[in-house]
């Protein structure tokens, strides 16, 4: 699958408004991934449920990580580090993943208090609904 590159200009490392979503977007957490992780309703693309995906790492949402993780390889269960402070999102790339396809892929790069993470992760739609299959670490 060849993956179109697209620099975010929308993911500032950390919201700078008070309610924003963790996710880098400038709608208010309640109005963005939070009406995903509330089961109100589920992301469009494989963008949209990358995003919610990080901002489910920082509130520390368990639960909607292992929701959204396709069934062939998610973990029995999911232990998240409560001292982990993740601080912003930056989408590096995007190949497919709209509402016209059944796959889709989404470079990023999650920073953290110390670090960051740079991954290329898989998605594939289940039942009409994006879900994570895997990823891996570009070099």
């Amino acid at each position: 699958m060849e993956v179109m590159s697209r620099r975010s200009v929308r993911s500032p490392s950390t919201p700078k408004t008070p309610g924003a979503c963790p996710c880098g977007l400038s709608e208010p957490y309640d109005r963005c991934c939070g009406s995903y992780h509330s089961g109100a309703g589920a992301a469009p693309t494989a963008e949209a449920l990358m995003r919610s995906r990080y901002s489910a790492f920082v509130k520390g949402d368990a639960a909607y990580l292992l929701r959204t993780w396709h069934p062939r390889t998610r973990p029995a269960r999911l232990e998240l580090d409560p001292g982990m402070r993740w601080t912003g999102l930056e989408i590096l790339a995007t190949g497919d993943g709209t509402a016209f396809h059944t796959v889709g892929t989404v470079e990023f790069r999650a920073s953290y208090r110390g670090g960051s993470l740079h991954e290329r992760s898989r998605f594939e739609r289940v039942d009409g609904a994006w879900v994570y299959v895997d990823g891996d670490f570009p070099e």
